[in-house]
């Protein structure tokens, strides 16, 4: 996969240099993919592991989803910072430190005795990816010059997180299914130790901006994140009507226009608005935060759907996901061409339709019927436009960025992705219990349930089409990713 990535480059026949540096650049585009791989498989394995980890260590109905709510509240809470980080201390160094402590965390997560040890090394682990995720990308702005190194790597980058994402599910139902769900974490810690020992040798320090560190904006946007993630991820079992839920998403938003507001006012800020200048790049959040919404959703639903309704087991389950996964990866390796050919605009935008229609497929599907006609043909249409869709989102929101802010940019990236598919997911499930309320419990009534939440989450993808239209496609200049 690799291999296609840099086209070789010329030089004097017999000469090592050229070749040396493009085995370099390979080299270090895997340590950067794998490093963000075990992120996103980390993520979804958890999914399809939690019914273990409740009989296992005991945890309550209600207190089981903080084993998710936890790790996404650190995430999202130290997002920025982490990502700003980079810039501001240089990426190798920071990359090394969040790699250590999501490794740390993997381990004693794997071996938790109790809730409480699980609970706080998911916090930990969750403060390391918030340091990892967007370190990785902002390294790619570092070791690959702008233009058609750079985009070739960046599409096969984001099309590692339409793959790994599918990927965690297939392999949590087998770990959950056949042998154990500490297996998910345990198996991060050797994938860890070696990838901090490539990466040690084989990247490059980055210059760092030599800038301050800007402690409000710091504080105000890791308490104003961490505040939105809790109210949305609250009202999802409580309610928007709930006060507590109400008072802390108010306090995260309020913080979060406060961060704003000294951002415009700061020498050395978090958050440089002069990202947000460009309308393409600002499109690219928006689209991101509705597309990952849509497929966030899209993963709670059909998990169900499959279990609940068709009486799937959790490992028919995790490989009723493989007909998307392996279409997601197929277009991965074809997308550099289609986006030299049509450009990131129309790509998207033809990505968004193919899973707004597989969506709406999908929620037809109900009690009785075969996984086949039902769910396996459904996700190839959201299969294709999941790999797709990422690579041309991340390009865009990305272009044109200078070096210094690289790290904040990729933070932005980030953000939208965390944000985007916690309130999607968080809106959908309240539309989904709507649907089911006053309803007897029943295969009928789940699968009405579900249908209404797939609806919801295609019309997201709908307004994603609609902003790509009218804000991604017109930036979309000539330059666009080489095949």
């Amino acid at each position: 996969m690799t291999s296609a990535i840099l086209k070789q480059p010329t030089g004097i026949a017999g000469s090592d240099g050229p070749v040396d540096a493009l085995r370099q650049k390979q080299a270090v585009l895997i340590v950067v993919l794998a490093s963000y791989l075990m992120i996103l498989l980390d993520t979804s394995i958890v999914i399809t592991g939690l019914p273990d980890i409740r009989d296992g260590l005991g945890f309550t109905p209600t207190g089981l989803s903080w084993v998710q709510n936890t790790y996404t509240l650190a995430f999202g809470g130290f997002l920025m910072l982490g990502a700003r980080a980079g810039d501001l201390f240089g990426r190798r160094r920071v990359y090394l430190a969040g790699l250590a402590l999501f490794t740390f965390a993997s381990l004693a997560i794997g071996l938790a005795p109790n809730p409480a040890t699980m609970l706080a090394a998911r916090a930990v682990q969750g403060i390391g990816a918030a340091i990892l995720a967007p370190t990785t990308l902002a390294l790619l702005s570092t070791h690959f010059a702008e233009g058609e190194e750079r985009n070739r790597a960046l599409s096969h980058y984001a099309s590692t997180a339409g793959v790994g994402a599918s990927l965690g599910l297939v392999l949590g139902g087998i770990f959950a299914g056949w042998i154990s769900w500490r297996v998910g974490f345990l198996m991060n810690v050797p994938v860890g130790m070696a990838l901090y020992r490539a990466a040690s040798r084989l990247l490059t320090e980055s210059a760092p901006s030599g800038g301050r560190v800007d402690v409000a904006g710091a504080i105000t946007s890791t308490l104003g994140m961490g505040g939105l993630v809790y109210g949305i991820v609250r009202s999802a079992t409580s309610g928007w009507h709930d006060p507590l839920t109400l008072v802390t998403a108010g306090i995260g938003a309020g913080l979060i226009a406060a961060f704003l507001w000294m951002q415009a006012r700061t020498a050395d800020p978090l958050l440089p608005l002069r990202l947000f200048a460009s309308r393409g790049r600002s499109g690219a959040y928006a689209a991101r935060a509705l597309f990952l919404g849509a497929m966030v959703s899209f993963f709670f639903f059909s998990t169900q759907l499959m279990q609940g309704v068709l009486h799937m087991t959790p490992v028919q389950a995790g490989f009723g996901f493989l007909p998307m996964t392996v279409v997601t990866f197929l277009i991965s390796l074809a997308l550099p061409r289609l986006l030299r050919r049509f450009g990131s605009g129309i790509v998207l935008a033809g990505a968004f339709s193919c899973v707004a229609a597989g969506l709406v497929w999908l929620a037809q599907a109900g009690a009785g019927q075969g996984y086949v006609l039902a769910v396996g043909l459904p996700m190839l249409l959201i299969g294709l436009g999941n790999g797709a869709a990422l690579a041309p989102l991340t390009v865009s929101g990305v272009r044109g960025v200078a070096p210094q802010d690289a790290g904040a940019a990729s933070g932005l990236v980030n953000a939208a992705h965390q944000l985007g598919g916690t309130l999607g997911l968080a809106v959908l499930v309240t539309v989904f219990a709507a649907a089911m309320r006053g309803a007897p419990a029943s295969d009928t009534a789940l699968a009405h349930g579900i249908s209404a939440g797939l609806c919801g989450a295609a019309l997201l993808q709908v307004v994603g089409l609609a902003v790509t239209l009218l804000f991604v496609l017109p930036a979309d200049k000539p330059s666009r990713v080489p095949g």
